[in-house]
């Protein structure tokens, strides 16, 4: 990987996890026993122990998501090394920079605690309470789901073949 992407990643996934783990603190500091209602009847600030996966799914699995975790952000960090340095492909770059991001801040929870704290709450629609990882995560993977349909053709994807045969290729052999 280069420095310069490098050096991208740290700028935002540094900060990104520290936002993250201080909303978190100050959540579990602060708001363990209350709810704050920031727009009344449609935005609170409620304690949840997430033990589970998206949306409270698949609870007191944490090891096997402390695994998928690790396997799911070396291949971001993977096809992240390999993406081409152009001006089409920086936005996909910095999706996956933000999808890691989540997934770094969730880990650190499930690893110290056992549990993703969330707290961010739409009651008007009665959402299920996220965090802000979940946000990183959530809306990076949506933005890049739309533009690998729309923005990306196929062919600009070739990067992420693995060319085992790549000596043997330029050589003619087989």
């Amino acid at each position: 990987m280069s420095k310069k992407k490098l050096l991208r990643l740290l700028i935002i996934l540094i900060p990104g996890v520290l936002l993250d783990q201080l909303t978190k603190h100050a959540v579990r500091t602060y708001l363990k026993s209350k709810t704050v209602s920031i727009i009344k009847n449609i935005l609170e600030l409620t304690y949840l122990e997430n033990r589970g996966a998206v949306w409270g799914s698949f609870q007191n699995q944490t090891a096997i998501f402390l695994v998928l975790t690790v396997v799911f952000s070396a291949l971001i960090l993977f096809a992240y090394s390999k993406l081409p340095e152009t001006k089409k492909m920086a936005p996909l770059g910095y999706l996956m920079i933000f999808i890691l991001t989540g997934a770094v801040g969730n880990f650190i929870d499930r690893a110290v605690f056992g549990f993703v704290t969330d707290f961010i709450y739409f009651k008007l629609i009665d959402f299920p309470v996220f965090n802000v990882a979940d946000i990183f995560v959530t809306c990076a993977t949506f933005t890049a789901a739309f533009m690998l349909l729309f923005y990306y053709k196929d062919d600009e994807f070739e990067w992420l073949k693995l060319n085992r045969n790549k000596k043997a290729d330029e050589n003619g052999d087989e």
